[in-house]
């Protein structure tokens, strides 16, 4: 082969191998448009929640076609889809400011103003025509000497308190007067699952970026998690996400894919390098909690009339006449003697171990057992230690909002 004929071959080669890349080029751009369409039919369904309600807007996605007789073209439905952003907007407009006032004295004139101590959020869920009433934390407005409201259009209005419940850190304030507000629907918390979309809307750092949108998956359902409040320590039932929630978003709204109210922002794990555990009260927990607010000003619970201590925290002075085998229970620090304790007999410095047959970790297990094992009217057992002396009583549950 002379050199001509050889630059020639070459040349021919070089053709073949460009045309068998413009080939694969275009084969790759097909399959990869293939597959981004692949990849948004599969994402779409999960945009939309299955417990959306009837009067929400739905895609319509049909799974058949008919032919007309004569035109054999497509019988073609427009359809609209659901869009976050409609929806964030709908339901911001339920969400509130309020801003915790207590009174402080001038020190140089001895007069005396409210002033702010803090701002939180709240949620609006039910309205009447005079009246709208908002769901918030305990916290939020605990100590408040006043109480003011930043309505969705920028206007601010007085609230007034009708009750609140320290240990489920609920509140419901009411706003009087015909104001222009939304409500927001509660949701079923208890359809919740873990990697369930939510928002979490509220008031971050303040009212200067009130309306905050944050969003993140249901990290788990049904946690437990240790809380103190000022009515004691308590195991609060919560749900854990991961959208973001800073100080100020307490009381906000965290709501499903369909636009629903599924719970109330309440804490967060704030610890250096954790990051993603935000907590938020269950929506059917927070319903039961505001009707007896509404309907009483308070939740009644089974009340002992007692103060307590942890067994760890009992002098060694108290525990010197009772069998070293016992590891637990609670020391009565303080007691109400008109209350059902009282009257039965108990003294302070008896040491509870038991109520009911179930023994007595510590002050926070004995309350769960009296709010969730026993009502009102109930008669129940107590052991005691008291001077070594292992002894009984029985006691008739009285209700009383006072804390045990």
């Amino acid at each position: 082969m002379n050199g001509q004929d050889q630059f020639n071959e070459e040349s021919r080669t070089e053709v073949k191998q460009v045309k068998r890349s413009k080939l694969k080029g275009a084969v790759s751009t097909v399959l990869a448009g293939m597959i981004g369409s692949a990849l948004t039919l599969t994402a779409l369904p999960y945009l939309s929640n299955s417990n959306a309600s009837e009067d929400a807007p739905k895609a319509i996605v049909s799974e058949e076609h008919t032919e007309t007789q004569t035109s054999g073209k497509l019988n073609v439905q427009q359809v609209s889809a659901n869009s976050i952003a409609d929806m964030v907007e709908q339901a911001s407009k339920a969400i509130v400011g309020i801003e915790n006032m207590q009174q402080q004295t001038n020190r140089f004139n001895q007069t005396s103003e409210a002033v702010g101590r803090g701002t939180g959020s709240g949620v609006i869920f039910k309205k009447t025509s005079d009246t709208a009433y908002i769901v918030t934390n305990n916290h939020v407005i605990e100590n408040a000497n006043e109480l003011e409201v930043s309505l969705h259009d920028g206007k601010k209005v007085k609230a007034e308190l009708i009750g609140t419940d320290p240990l489920t850190d609920i509140a419901v304030l009411k706003i009087a007067g015909d104001v222009k507000v939304e409500t927001l629907a509660f949701g079923d918390s208890s359809q919740l699952r873990a990697g369930d979309q939510v928002l979490a809307i509220g008031n971050p750092l303040g009212l200067d970026l009130s309306r905050t949108v944050t969003q993140g998956i249901v990290s788990a359902v049904d946690r437990t998690i240790a809380v103190s409040t000022s009515a004691g320590e308590w195991d609060l039932d919560v749900i854990q996400t991961d959208a973001a929630i800073n100080p100020g978003n307490s009381g906000g709204a965290l709501i499903n894919a369909s636009g629903e109210l599924v719970g109330i922002n309440s804490l967060k794990i704030s610890e250096s390098g954790v990051e993603g555990l935000g907590f938020a009260i269950p929506s059917n927990e927070v319903q039961t909690i505001i009707k007896e607010l509404i309907e009483k000003g308070q939740v009644t619970r089974p009340y002992l009339g007692v103060g307590l201590a942890n067994f760890e925290e009992i002098p060694p002075y108290y525990l010197q006449n009772i069998p070293s085998d016992v590891k637990q229970g609670v020391i009565v620090t303080n007691i109400d003697p008109n209350s059902a304790a009282g009257k039965a007999g108990l003294q302070a410095e008896d040491i509870l171990v038991s109520i009911g047959g179930n023994e007595i970790a510590n002050a926070n297990e004995l309350r769960k057992y009296l709010y969730t094992k026993y009502s009102i009217g109930d008669r129940v057992k107590i052991e005691f230690y008291r001077q070594g002396k292992l002894e009984t009583v029985e006691i008739t549950l009285t209700g009383n909002s006072t804390p045990n």
